[in-house]
C-alpha cells in the first residue's frame, strides 16, 4: 500500500529570475518502508520533502499522503493531516528554556492536552530513545546526539504515520550519526512508521533505506532498491554520489583503462584484488576505495587502473567474472 504518492510535481520560485526547484517529479513511497532521497546541494531535495507536507505548496502536481490529497484540502483539514506527518530537522529545533521532557510534551500541549497528561504520554517516548535519565536536562546540557534523540521523541509522541528526516544527521559526528541511524531503523521496525530520509550522503542511504531516489537538477534521475542503485548506477548523478568526482587529481597521469568494481558482500572471504593481480601477472593502481563491513560482509566500491596490455586486462576481467564481482569501465575525465 502506498503511503505517499507524488505525481508530476513542479515547484517554481518566481522573481526577476524564476527558479525551478522541482520539475515533473513523481514518486511512490510504500507504507512502512524507509525511503531515501539523495542529491547534492541545490538539487531540490529539501524543497521536495517540504512539499510532502505542504510547508511548500507545489506550483503544480499532486501530493497524496495516506490517501488524502493534500493539494486539494482546505487549510483546516490540511492542518489535521499534518499532525500525522512528523519532521526531524538537521538543527534539532528544540526550545532551550524547556527540559528534554518538556520539549517532548510541547506538541501535545499545543493540541490542548493537559500538562500532566502530556508528561505521562511523553515519558515512554523519551525512554524509547534512551533518554529516560535525562528528562530534566536542558538542551544546553545535552550532546548533539542527545538533542536529536529528544527531537525524535518529540516527533513520535504525536503518533505520526510518516516521519520526514531532512538531513537529520548532517550536524553530527560519524559515531553519533551511526547511533541515530540505528535508532531510526529500530523505530521503523518497532512502530512500522514510514520514513523519508533526505540526505547528501550515500552511506546514510545504504545503512537504513529500503529504496532510494536520486535527485539532480530538480529531476528524479534514478530510483530503485538501494542495492540495485548502489551496485549498478545508471546515471552520472548516481555514480558521482557513489564514487565522487575528485577521486583522481587532474594532474594525475592515467596510462591504463579505469574500471569500477563493486563488492556486494558475496566475496567477503576472498582476496579478490590480490587474486586478480596474481592471475594476470600484472599490478593495478587503486585510485579510490570505499569499502565497509556490513553484518560481517564487505560492501563497497573500488576504482582501479588496469594495465595497458589488453591481454592482461582480459585476464583480469575474466577473473572478476569468475568471482561474480561487478566490473564496469569508466572514463577518467569524469573523475577529474
Amino acid at each position: 500500500m502506498s503511503m505517499i504518492e507524488i505525481e508530476h510535481l513542479t515547484k517554481t520560485f518566481p522573481g526577476a529570475n524564476t527558479v525551478t526547484a522541482l520539475d515533473d517529479v513523481s514518486l511512490n513511497i510504500e507504507s512502512g518502508e524507509i525511503f531515501g532521497i539523495i542529491g547534492l546541494s541545490g538539487a531540490g531535495k529539501s524543497t521536495l520533502v517540504r512539499c510532502m507536507n505542504l510547508l511548500e505548496r507545489p506550483t503544480s502536481g499532486l501530493v497524496r499522503v495516506n490517501g488524502a490529497e493534500l493539494t486539494k484540502l482546505p487549510e483546516k483539514e490540511l492542518r489535521k493531516v499534518r499532525q500525522s506527518i512528523g519532521m526531524i530537522f538537521q538543527g534539532f529545533n528544540l526550545l532551550y528554556q524547556r527540559t528534554a521532557l518538556d520539549n517532548v510534551c510541547f506538541p501535545l500541549e499545543l493540541s490542548g492536552m493537559s500538562r500532566s497528561e502530556a508528561r505521562k504520554k511523553a515519558l515512554p517516548f523519551l525512554k524509547l530513545v534512551g533518554l529516560e535519565e535525562r528528562e530534566n536536562a536542558y538542551p544546553v546540557q545535552l550532546s548533539g546526539g542527545q538533542k536529536q534523540r529528544v527531537a525524535i521523541a518529540r516527533t513520535l509522541v504525536t503518533d505520526p504515520k510518516v516521519i520526514l528526516c531532512d538531513e537529520a544527521t548532517s550536524a553530527l559526528d560519524p559515531t553519533t550519526t551511526q547511533s541515530i541511524l540505528a535508532l531510526l531503523k529500530e523505530l521503523n521496525e518497532k512502530l512500522g512508521v514510514t520514513m523519508v530520509v533526505i540526505t547528501h550522503e550515500m552511506k546514510v542511504v545504504e545503512q537504513i533505506c529500503d529504496r532510494v531516489a536520486i535527485i539532480s537538477d530538480s529531476h528524479i534521475v534514478e530510483q530503485g532498491a538501494v542495492a540495485d542503485v548502489f551496485h549498478h548506477p545508471k546515471t552520472a548523478a548516481a555514480r558521482q554520489l557513489i564514487t565522487p568526482k575528485g577521486a583522481i587529481s587532474e594532474k594525475s597521469q592515467i596510462h591504463g583503462p579505469l574500471y569500477r568494481i563493486t563488492f556486494d558482500g558475496s566475496t567477503s572471504d576472498q582476496p579478490v584484488v590480490s587474486g586478480m593481480v596474481l592471475s594476470s601477472g600484472a599490478p593495478v593502481n587503486i585510485w579510490y576505495a570505499d569499502t565497509k563491513d556490513i553484518d560481517g560482509k564487505a560492501h563497497g566500491q573500488m576504482l582501479l587502473e588496469l594495465p595497458k596490455d589488453p591481454a592482461q586486462v582480459q585476464k583480469m576481467l575474466a577473473f572478476l567474472k569468475s568471482q561474480h564481482v561487478t566490473c564496469e569501465k569508466e572514463e577518467a575525465e569524469y573523475y577529474d
